[in-house]
């Protein structure tokens, strides 16, 4: 096979090279910065121009080669280029050609355009490597307009009855999405310092994001009393959060689809958003590459390759070792079919 399946990860035997390996080795292709698909120990990394700064500031001093997109790279008897994925900035799908058999590995992708990631482009291939991490027929995401008008109604709810607006965001990605969403005639943006280090990286790339305020040492968060917190999830019930005193909570996430993981994660409110494709983008994205052969990882993987190959594709599952939304642990897909 083009790329095969093993222990360490995604492997192409042509190149000699791993597609987000999960184990240490030396030569990876790595599709975007999450810390589940670009892991540190590797000999040497080869990513897209716009995930390296990201990697860089993650991984610290890494041997990495970028490239922009769409560039072809010939490493041993393989053809290799990396195209826009649409799942965060500098994401990719890697596309792997030997002996003219071409075969994409998806790594994480959303088909919406967010205006803030480079657009999904579908490749064509014949084999097809798909995440489904929200691989079910529930899983649809309201439209931007919808998402902002909540969003915005809330926080003016929010200040209205004076509580401080803390909603629970994943650092690279999700967050900046969220913040180019916000009404700044509300109040101001004020950031945790997972967030703001993201945004100092995505700003120095040309990227534009509105104002925002690091909630730091020295700064008084209680005299931004109109301002919304944006902080990673892992921020919440810490003494950070205490800071800011009485405060309503919310989570944005693919999995506030479902109300027991609402209900779970003991939140104010939820905000259906993600950075993953919904399931009729899961669908339109396999339909365009024209493959025949899909291989489905991570998520539903059971329950969307038994979908395809209801619809005449060659489907089954591949078992990786990446996450769900953004990294979140598989626990929480468990939670959400229960």
């Amino acid at each position: 096979m083009v790329l095969e399946f093993t222990e360490k990860g995604i492997y192409c035997p042509a190149a000699d090279a791993y597609i987000d390996p999960w184990q240490p080795v030396p030569r990876a292709l790595i599709t975007h910065g999450h810390s589940d698909h670009a892991r540190y120990g590797h000999g040497s990394y080869l990513a897209t121009e716009a995930s390296a700064p990201i990697m860089r500031h993650r991984l610290g001093d890494i041997k990495l080669q970028s490239t922009p997109y769409g560039e072809t790279h010939t490493i041993g008897d393989a053809r290799i280029s990396f195209h826009p994925a649409g799942h965060v900035p500098g994401s990719a799908q890697i596309r792997v050609e030997v002996g003219g058999e071409v075969w994409v590995a998806s790594g994480d992708y959303k088909t919406v355009d967010d205006g803030l990631s480079e657009p999904f482009e579908p490749v064509r291939c014949d084999a097809f490597i798909t995440e489904s991490t929200f691989g079910l027929p529930i899983y649809e995401w309201p439209s931007q307009d919808s998402l902002a008008r909540d969003l915005n109604t809330w926080w003016a709810t929010c200040v209205a009855e004076g509580k401080r607006a803390v909603l629970g965001v994943y650092a690279l990605g999700k967050a900046q999405r969220i913040m180019r969403l916000l009404d700044p005639s509300i109040g101001p943006i004020l950031t945790h310092g997972a967030v703001e280090a993201s945004n100092r990286i995505l700003r120095a790339q040309g990227i534009s994001l509105p104002d925002t305020i690091q909630v730091a040492e020295g700064v008084d968060a209680k005299s931004h009393p109109n301002a919304i917190v944006l902080a990673p999830p892992s921020a919440f019930g810490t003494p950070w959060i205490k800071r800011f005193g009485a405060v309503s909570t919310a989570f944005a996430s693919g999995w506030m689809r479902l109300r027991g993981v609402r209900r779970r994660r003991a939140m104010d409110r939820g905000f259906v958003v993600s950075d993953h494709a919904d399931w009729n983008g899961l669908n339109e994205a396999v339909a365009a590459t024209g493959a025949e052969r899909v291989f489905v990882t991570h998520g539903y993987t059971a329950q969307f390759s038994r979908w395809l190959s209801e619809q005449g594709y060659d489907a089954g599952v591949v078992e990786t070792e990446f996450g769900g939304e953004d990294g979140d642990d598989a626990q929480v897909i468990e939670e959400g079919t229960a």
